[in-house]
């Protein structure tokens, strides 16, 4: 049964900030360092916490399919009573693990292919019948499914991929939806976010194999692609694509991306009928320290009460300056709306 708070989320929030809630470390169960990481950031995204704590998801559930929801729901309360110093996730996995068994507790994983199994079977949990219909697109992580959800109203963004032919000229509009957007990085020691979302935005031309089929020309032919966000999301994720592939061989990029806290303006990317805030403030990151054999995740989660900084290391949870949420480990930055 969810924790169910007497007043609003966010006054019961403050009224407990004495007792430490939200600071509450997950215990690792023996390779789920990955798990932990992405539970921490979720779990201090301060709409999805009040989303859980007020009980509203009990109304949206699907019974059927919501036996890892219900679990999800119960760790946020738990993570949230502050009564704790860590708590264990082992019911969430082992009912997670059963809907997706490549998560085992043996062996590493992916902390950004866990987030969109996550996000996916929330939304699945909650969703609400629609008519709408998204398809996949191409370097961003979807859903092609249909209903609207607590995870869609605060995750899902729209892109929109202008294609012209380079033949006759004509250009037609593709729209795909996204939860994440997974971002290449440029092959330099040092770079920005805004020099990986220009790599992501800029122009690209679809040339021999990758020509489109143009209605109007009747064949394949040449054409330019260029992207812009037509839907921002209340809540935006980055995937900084550390793991290439060089050789057959795969490894792992260390650039250090230089990350605002505050002021991420997205307006350069974003298409002149959304009318949506452009700007957004870092709430949180998961970080990848290691090789591609040996890596270890941490989470750094900004406090939605406090304001201050902590860094959740499977059950040690730490305060930090804000100069040390900086890192050269980031993998996956949370941003969300200035105008929440």
């Amino acid at each position: 049964m969810a924790w169910k708070w007497r007043y609003s989320p966010k006054e019961q929030l403050e009224a407990m900030s004495s007792l430490q809630p939200g600071l509450t470390g997950l215990q690792n169960l023996e390779n789920t360092c990955y798990m932990n990481a992405v539970l921490q950031c979720l779990c201090s995204l301060t709409p999805l916490v009040q989303y859980f704590l007020s009980g509203r998801w009990n109304t949206a559930l699907h019974e059927e399919i919501g036996e890892s929801a219900t679990a999800f729901g119960c760790l946020v309360s738990d993570m949230w009573l502050g009564e704790f110093d860590y708590v264990s996730p082992e019911a969430f996995h082992s009912i997670f693990e059963k809907r997706y068994p490549a998560f085992t507790r043996t062996t590493q994983h992916d902390a950004q292919e866990f987030l969109i199994c996550v996000l996916d079977d929330l939304h699945e949990a909650f969703k609400e019948p629609s008519q709408e219909i998204v398809s996949p697109a191409a370097g961003a992580s979807t859903r092609s499914l249909r209903g609207t959800s607590i995870i869609t109203q605060l995750f899902e963004g729209q892109l929109s991929y202008a294609i012209r032919c380079l033949t006759c000229r004509a250009l037609s509009d593709k729209p795909e939806s996204f939860t994440i957007l997974s971002l290449p990085i440029p092959s330099t020691r040092v770079c920005s976010l805004q020099d990986c979302l220009e790599c992501f935005f800029q122009p690209d031309v679809l040339t021999r194999n990758n020509q489109i089929h143009c209605y109007w020309c009747g064949g394949n032919q040449d054409a330019t692609v260029t992207a812009s966000i037509t839907k921002a999301p209340q809540i935006i994720i980055f995937h900084l694509k550390r793991f290439a592939w060089q050789d057959k061989n795969r490894r792992k990029l260390s650039t250090t991306v230089c990350y605002p806290f505050s002021d991420l303006d997205l307006s350069p990317y974003i298409s002149p009928s959304c009318c949506n805030n452009t700007e957004y403030s870092l709430c949180a990151v998961v970080n990848h320290a290691g090789d591609l054999d040996y890596g270890h995740y941490t989470a750094f989660c900004k406090h939605s009460v406090t304001k201050n900084w902590y860094s959740f290391d499977d059950a040690q949870v730490t305060k930090i300056p804000d100069s040390a949420v900086q890192a050269d480990t980031a993998y996956l930055l949370f941003y969300i709306s200035q105008g929440y």
